[in-house]
């Protein structure tokens, strides 16, 4: 399994540019916390090797060090990427490392935009949530609408609760992104009414700015799991793009 560095790339992306991105996990571990049946990082019990997470200052001076790089090489910085090997907000100085880096970001490339993938599973702690706020793209998932559907898909640490998820998200006032995964399992179907439809009720109630739909594109670490194409994807979330949604789809 590749691990990232703390600050790695930049790396093309269709949707965000020339994107830096930015570890906040253990170089050579991963910490989440979901343990996703499709996470093409492992399982989390194969990324116990290392535990250690680079301090503040550490991620600072590392992303200082490459945005200087970049600017006398002359390349482009479209994004910072808040991704790597698990879930960026359990880091206990995601908050003031958000500051830094815009702080940075609007010294060396004021036009990049911030961005922060997460699981959502800490957006209800007031300094996370505040953070998160800051960023351009808070990226959150949900990829089920009830907590016994996110349990065989996500495999959540104890205390998950996806009525608190949604009632933090709610804060945003629809400006945030949604992102969600599409796939199907021995136990699993993202395309099932019970899923479909309760899924969309929470796209209605939150009213994202913009969903980020995709399916299985690595491989995964559960065995048995089907991905979906792009025409079945859109057909299922065609009735959120008539009624005006803006939806990304990646098959």
């Amino acid at each position: 399994m590749v691990r990232e560095e703390t600050v790695f790339g930049p790396i093309k992306s269709r949707r965000l540019g020339n994107s830096l991105g930015i570890n906040l996990l253990p170089v050579n571990g991963k910490i989440c916390t979901f343990d996703c049946i499709y996470c093409e990082c492992g399982w989390n019990r194969d990324g116990r090797g290392d535990s250690r997470l680079p301090k503040a200052e550490e991620v600072h001076q590392a992303l200082e060090s490459k945005l200087i790089q970049m600017l006398e090489e002359g390349t482009p910085v479209d994004s910072f990427t808040f991704s790597g090997d698990g879930e960026s907000t359990i880091h206990p100085e995601f908050p003031r490392i958000i500051d830094d880096t815009l702080a940075l970001r609007n010294r060396y490339f004021p036009q990049a935009k911030v961005s922060v993938l997460s699981n959502a599973t800490q957006v209800h702690r007031r300094e996370i949530f505040d953070a998160l706020r800051k960023v351009d793209n808070p990226i959150m998932k949900i990829d089920a609408p009830t907590n016994e559907l996110i349990q065989r898909i996500n495999l959540p640490a104890p205390g998950y609760d996806i009525a608190r998820v949604i009632e933090a998200l709610k804060g945003f006032n629809g400006d945030f992104i949604l992102q969600t995964m599409f796939l199907k399992s021995p136990d699993f179907d993202s395309s099932s009414p019970e899923v479909l439809e309760g899924w969309m009720e929470i796209v209605r109630m939150l009213k994202p700015r913009e969903i980020m739909a995709y399916t299985i594109a690595r491989p995964t670490p559960a065995v048995g799991l089907m991905k979906f194409t792009e025409g079945e994807m859109r057909t299922l979330l065609d009735p959120l793009i008539k009624e005006g949604f803006m939806v990304q789809i990646k098959g």
